[in-house]
Parts: structure tokens; C-alpha cells; sequence
């Protein structure tokens, strides 16, 4: 009806103007002032649609609705969990917090890598808490316009008290994906200073939540950069709690991988430990990759059930991608199979049964690969581990040359990756400079690396000529298969001792 109000008035006062100019009038000036009506009322609503505020993932009436996620759908983050629910039961503590003078917290801080169930645990704490959920991102708050931002922090603390009254309930959840967008250190974006407003008024709103107010307001909010965020959100009062989301261990990923079993058929000889332990760094959205790209697998060979097989292939796609369509020459072929056998024959000298898989299928930017599992799950090295994996990089490239006499350009990944450990040994004071200065001269750091690496490639140099029959052994037949599995790889190996 509004529109079509609207709609006849524009009709009549065209056909004002066109009356008048048969009447031999001048509609110039009609025409001018119309002219700047309409580009008035085009950049007011303009304007008004930049400051409506849209919701993430939902449309008007769906913020209200509790989330169905709840803390046992979250597998790998015991610890996180429990300071999370800790801090949750303050906001359904009145009487105990009130006797015991304690001030209730006003936000939280999710931190950790992408993919660890950053989302789901603040999900799950409006499920646990029975709260409004309201979700939004911090790039929803950066506007060009001056003040835009500043509105849009307060029309999301109005909305959650809104929408909280409207469901009856006592309790709001806001949750703030990616607040390093809104809450950055303030003072670096010296074009304007909306960005500073938006984070201001956030300020604001977090030291205006009451514990008197009939509605009780969380904050919580979720980054994978914690060190831009800026110190005034970080203090007490305010963001009063972080809580870390790390990338789960062993027993988490196990827990994890067994959540994304449910409902998928698995076959006799699925061993979901073995994948944990094969899946070290990989977080709770990679594992839950790794169970659909098994089922793909499982469907794509038209079997009913999932295999190890279909797993362990999921592990590699997931880890380094799809197998490519690349036709390397025989030649080549050759030359990557004794690259890919160097590396694993130092790998599983280093570590013994540590070598899962060696193949020359290529994946993504790999021509060929070597994987290798970690006994455990391992924070802290010592210099002869890294020593050793510095080993394991260059043997690729020292294996061509004992072969060929000459390198090949495949080794450009080895040598980054072994360089990255060489200044890891010298910046933790492993090396024979002992303890080092973070200012430490460039010419001495290279020089240093550089030592370092060319002493372990003698090493290789000098384990690889006195096991050269195993080289070839194992090449031969990694050309033959295209793919050794670990315990077959061992098997060649104790053949040719």
C-alpha cells in the first residue's frame, strides 16, 4: 500500500508537468527541483541501507533460536571446554555470586587456529546457558561512512535485549567472529577514523553491561590473531576471560573422529586410532574433512562401507590435495622415485616405523612425497632431532645427486624447510654461537644455516653411498607400484640389509 501511494503521486505530478508544458509553460525549474529530489532521496536510502544491520547466517526471527550444538558435539577440547563452562554458570549463579561479591564476566575471548571449533563452542554456550544467540562477524561493523560502524555496535546490543525479552528468556549471547577486523589496535588507519569509533563504542557497550539488569549480556568473541587486538578490549572488565581453542591432540583428534563416524557405515578394518595418530596438527574441520572425503572415496568405488584404504587416501587428499593428471617423463619418474626414496630411508632411520607412506603420484604442488607419522604428538625438540629432520629434507636432493650426479629443481621445498629448521636451531641457542641476540646480524645467521645444513648433507652423503643397493631396491619398486605403504617400505628395507 505504501508503494502504491507512492507510486500515484508520481504519477499525477508527471502528468502536472506534462499538462503545464502543453500549456505553453516553462517546466525547467520543475524539472531541475525534481531532478535534486530524486539524487536527495537516492543517498538517504543509501545511507539507510548501509546502516541496516544484517544478521550472519540468518534472516529476521532466526537469532532467537538456541542453537542445537551443545559441548558434547565438540570433541578434542576438554580443558577449553571446562573454563568455558565455568565461566558460563556465572550467568545462572545469582545467589551464589551475589553472597560471594563476585562480578559476573562481561566477554570471553575464543583464541586459537582456524578450524578448531571456535563457532561451535560459543554455539553450544547459548545452548548451555539456555540464551538469545546473536552472530555476527567484524568485517559487518567496517563501513566507509563516518558513524556507521559506531550505530551498528549499538543496534546489536539493542537487538539481543530485544530479542531476549521477546523469547522470555534472561539471558543474551553475542558472538563476534573475526573481531580483530573490528577490534585492531587503534591508530593504524590513519585515512579515518572509523575504525576507532566502531572499537570505542564496543568499549562502551561491554562496560555498560549491568549485573543488575533483568537481561544478562555475554560477549563472545573469536580470533586467530590475538596479537592485533587492541590492549583496551583485553583488559579486566571487558574481554575478563581467554580461553585458548589449540589444534586438538592425539585424543582429541580421536574423540573428534569418532563424532564424525556417527551415521557412516565403517568397514571391519577401519582403525580410527591409527588415523588420529596419522592426522598430527591437522584441526577438528580438517578431521571432519577426512571422514566425508572417506565416504566420497567409499562412494565414488561403489562400496557400501567405509575401508582403511578409503580413510587413509582421505588423509592425503585432505593434507595435500587431489591426485593431478601430471605425466611426468620416464626419466623424471625415475629421478623422483630416488628423491622420494632418499627422504624416507633417512626419515625411518631417524625414527623407526615413523614412515606411512611413499609415492610418486603427484599431489597438488608435489611431483611425489614422503609421509611420515610422529610416534606421539611432539611440542619440544632437541638439537639432534632437528639435526635429524634437517637430514630427512636434504636427502631427496643428495640422493639424486649420488644417482645422477647432479640435482634437479624439486629440492626448492626441501631446502626452505631445512633452512626454517637450521635458524630454529640457532635462535633457541642450539647452535655453536650458543645464545643469540634477536637483532644478530644477517651475514652471520646465513652463514650459520648454511654450515649447519652442509654438515648434515655429508651425513646423508655418507649413509646413502653405504646403502646404495637399498636405494635402488626401493626406487625400483616404487616405480613398479607407484605407492609403498610403510610396513611394505620396512619390508624392502630389511631385505636388502
Amino acid at each position: 500500500m505504501k508503494y502504491a501511494v507512492k507510486e500515484i503521486m508520481v504519477g499525477l505530478g508527471l502528468a502536472v508537468i506534462v499538462f503545464l508544458a502543453l500549456q505553453g509553460f516553462d517546466i525547467t525549474p520543475f524539472l531541475f527541483l525534481g531532478v535534486m529530489v530524486f539524487l536527495l532521496r537516492f543517498m538517504m536510502d543509501s545511507r539507510t541501507n548501509n546502516k541496516r544491520f544484517e544478521m550472519v547466517g540468518g534472516h529476521k526471527g532466526t537469532t532467537t533460536k538456541i542453537p542445537k550444538v551443545t559441548f558434547k558435539d565438540i570433541g578434542g577440547q576438554d580443558v577449553a571446554k571446562r573454563e568455558l563452562q565455568e565461566a558460563l554458570d556465572f550467568m545462572s549463579m545469582d545467589s551464589q555470586i551475589q553472597k560471594l561479591g563476585i562480578r559476573p564476566l562481561k566477554g570471553i575471548l575464543l583464541t586459537g587456529p582456524p578450524g578448531t571449533g571456535k563457532t561451535l563452542m560459543a554455539k553450544a554456550a547459548a545452548n548451555y546457558t539456555d540464551s538469545v544467540f546473536v552472530a555476527t562477524s567484524g568485517s559487518q561493523f567496517v563501513e566507509m561512512y563516518a558513524g556507521v560502524g559506531a550505530q551498528r555496535v549499538r543496534q546489536i546490543f539493542k537487538r539481543v535485549r530485544a530479542d531476549a525479552e521477546k523469547a522470555n528468556k534472561s539471558s543474551g549471547i553475542i558472538f563476534i567472529d573475526e573481531i580483530d577486523v573490528l577490534g585492531a589496535k587503534r591508530g593504524q588507519n590513519t585515512s579515518h577514523m572509523e575504525y576507532d569509533q566502531t572499537l570505542n563504542e564496543l568499549l562502551t557497550q561491554i562496560d555498560g553491561i549491568k549485573v543488575s539488569e533483568d537481561i544478562r549480556i555475554l560477549v563472545v568473541a573469536a580470533t586467530n590473531r590475538a596479537d592485533m587486538l587492541d590492549s583496551a578490549l583485553m583488559r579486566p572488565g571487558r574481554f575478563d576471560r581467554i580461553v585458548k581453542v589449540d589444534l586438538p591432540d592425539k585424543d582429541g583428534r580421536l574423540h573428534i573422529l569418532r563424532i564424525h563416524a556417527k551415521g557412516k557405515p565403517l568397514a571391519d578394518d577401519v582403525d580410527l586410532d591409527a588415523v588420529a595418530k596419522e592426522t598430527f596438527s591437522l584441526s577438528g574441520a580438517h578431521l571432519e574433512s577426512v571422514m566425508n572425503e572417506g565416504a566420497i572415496q567409499a562412494m565414488r568405488a561403489r562400496r557400501s562401507q567405509i575401508t582403511a584404504g578409503d580413510l587413509r587416501e582421505a588423509v592425503e587428499k585432505v593434507m595435500l590435495g587431489e591426485k593431478l593428471d601430471r605425466k611426468p617423463s620416464d626419466e623424471e619418474r625415475r629421478r623422483i622415485a630416488y628423491h622420494e626414496t632418499g627422504h624416507a630411508m633417512l626419515g625411518e632411520r631417524g625414527k623407526y616405523g615413523s614412515v606411512s607412506s611413499v609415492t610418486i603420484t603427484s599431489r597438488g604442488n608435489a611431483l611425489g612425497y614422503m609421509r611420515q607419522n610422529p610416534e606421539a604428538d611432539q611440542y619440544l625438540y632437541t638439537k639432534n632431532e632437528l639435526l635429524e629432520r634437517i637430514q630427512v629434507c636434504m636427502a631427496g636432493a643428495v640422493a639424486e645427486e649420488v644417482v645422477f650426479d647432479q640435482r634437479s629443481t624439486g629440492a626448492i621445498g626441501d631446502i626452505e624447510q631445512a633452512t626454517k629448521i637450521a635458524k630454529q636451531i640457532v635462535s633457541a641457542g642450539l647452535s655453536e654461537l650458543g645464545v643469540v641476540s634477536s637483532d644478530l646480524p644477517g651475514s652471520i645467521l646465513s652463514k650459520t644455516v648454511s654450515q649447519i645444513i652442509q654438515e648434515q648433507e655429508l651425513l646423508v652423503f655418507d649413509y646413502l653411498r653405504s646403502n646404495l643397493d637399498q636405494l635402488h631396491r626401493i626406487s625400483q619398486a616404487l616405480l613398479e607400484r607407484e605407492k609403498l605403504s610403510g610396513d611394505d617400505f620396512r619390508s624392502l628395507m630389511q631385505l636388502c640389509a
